[in-house]
């Protein structure tokens, strides 16, 4: 009974005019992203952050970011099916079955698939959310300072382990948003750090700044470089209701897709990537025709799909229960609350239950949007596939520009998107991923004001790290981590000097 009351405190927060019409844009526009390869959810909400500012109401802004969010993962499939190219990371594995339904002539089952699938697996999502997001507060509850820094260690060191490709790039780029974090004021002293005699970064850098420069101007870079193809599908979608041979195939995949997604959803560094991948392995595993893969084969696109959207979902879990934000989206959405004044973790279901339930209802009413967006208009996404990207481009710069503009009606944020678009155009160009700087850097400021806490707590002694059983538990398992990825490479290099004094 209490979690049908809170979901009503949800309900009476969401169906108000204003949210609903935000909660409609931000599906709207993670549509419209998710379609058009190459800018993504990141540089989107790193872009429209500082509209958040002028928002009177938290809810209504996080209702529209997190909008944003999972409707980009639809929209991501709709390019992947009909154009072969993934309008999100998470879309990648929907290429290889999606695009061959397409060319065999069932675009439309095969996007009627994803969004219905999609739809399935949010709901499911958005009911764990809200029947474990209590309990697992009441835990949050028992946290101290010590154990909230072990737990963000934990969670910046399963971010890196779980990030493409080298270990020592995304450690050391955690470190590098550790450092940029440490830039301003220091809060107990009133200290100068790192400011170099540069008043303007007394308050430290503007997370708004670093995400749109790191995310929407160097993605926006890198892409220029990269040649314009695109090979539309421009014959007539239809087909879209599934018949019940297919749907007979395509159910089991997408409870299958939706219970996985929902279980790495969890995980730091993007578990819903990851969870798309699993999936799609899974499903040809356990194929009774395995060899259909990778030639239209409807779960292929049913159990990814499936996944990541419900991966989308429950990594809110750990973002509004402890205020730990597991992915650089997450982060952006706790930099949102700041903006707001709101102190993520346990506090907000207590302290603010109508932005905490509200945005749950409202994953809900999102994702029934997107069903009744994605299909009806999905000749209106094959328009705008159209679109050069040397109209789209100019047109996202300028949005950005003055976005950053309104941070604080200041130019210096706009000139300092400049240097962060450079360094990460080359970051990605040196394969260097700038997701586990973001963390770092809006972790950074929190780490140091609990461990600050914990030693103040036990003047001065580091001992309460490991002295109290759940700090020490965190950190264990964070050593853990480390090993588990510094293992095989360990191994590799010894075999590769031992076939060395072999020859």
């Amino acid at each position: 009974m209490e979690l049908l009351a809170n979901l009503a405190i949800g309900a009476a927060t969401v169906f108000t005019p204003e949210n609903l019409f935000w909660c409609f844009i931000g599906c709207l526009l993670g549509t419209l992203i998710g379609v058009l390869p190459g800018i993504g959810p990141l540089a989107t909400i790193a872009i429209l952050l500082p509209i958040t500012y002028k928002m009177g109401d938290p809810s209504t802004a996080l209702i529209m970011l997190a909008g944003i969010y999972y409707g980009s993962q639809y929209g991501g499939s709709t390019t992947a099916i009909l154009v072969n190219i993934p309008g999100e990371s998470s879309s990648v594995v929907t290429t290889l079955d999606g695009y061959q339904m397409a060319k065999n002539g069932q675009a439309g089952l095969a996007l009627a698939v994803a969004a219905l699938g999609s739809f399935f697996a949010g709901t499911v999502g958005t009911l764990l959310i809200a029947a474990f997001a209590p309990p697992l507060a009441e835990l949050a509850f028992a946290f101290g300072p010590a154990e909230y820094f072990s737990l963000m260690v934990m969670g910046l060191i399963a971010a890196v382990v779980l990030a493409h490709g080298s270990f020592i790039k995304a450690l050391a780029m955690v470190v590098l948003g550790l450092l940029l974090g440490l830039v301003g004021t220091d809060v107990n002293s009133g200290v100068f750090r790192f400011t170099f005699g540069v008043p303007e970064l007394a308050n430290g850098f503007e997370f708004a700044v670093i995400a749109m420069g790191m995310f929407g101007f160097a993605e926006i870079i890198h892409n220029l470089k990269a040649q314009e193809t695109r090979t539309l599908l421009t014959e007539k979608v239809s087909n879209l209701i599934p018949t019940a041979a297919q749907t007979k195939r395509a159910a089991p995949a997408v409870v299958r897709g939706t219970a996985l997604g929902s279980i790495l959803g969890i995980l730091p560094g993007g578990g819903h990537i990851l969870s798309s991948f699993a999936s799609y392995a899974i499903e040809k595993k356990i194929s009774k025709h395995p060899e259909q893969f990778g030639k239209g084969a409807i779960e292929g696109v049913a159990g990814p799909e499936s996944a990541n959207n419900a991966g989308a979902q429950t990594s809110f879990i750990p973002m509004l229960t402890l205020g730990i934000p597991t992915t650089p989206v997450m982060a952006l959405m706790v930099a949102a609350m700041m903006i707001h004044n709101i102190q993520p973790g346990p506090q907000v279901m207590t302290s603010n239950p109508n932005l905490f339930w509200g945005l749950i209802v409202s994953m809900w009413v999102g994702n029934l949007m997107l069903v009744l967006l994605n299909l009806p208009l999905i000749g209106i996404w094959i328009r705008l596939l159209k679109v050069p990207y040397r109209l789209l481009y100019p047109a996202i710069l300028v949005f950005c520009c003055i976005g950053a503009y309104s941070i604080n009606n200041s130019i210096w944020d706009v000139m300092m998107t400049v240097p962060f678009a450079i360094l990460g155009y080359y970051f990605k160009k040196w394969k260097c991923e700038p997701a586990p700087l973001l963390l770092g850097f809006i972790l950074g400021e929190l780490m140091e004001e609990y461990l600050r806490r914990a030693l103040t707590i036990s003047r001065g002694d580091w001992g309460i790290l490991w002295d109290r059983p759940i700090s020490a538990t965190l950190l264990v398992i964070s050593a853990l981590l480390i090993v588990i990825m510094l293992v095989p490479a360990i191994r590799k290099k010894r075999e590769e000097a031992f076939e060395g004094e072999s020859d």
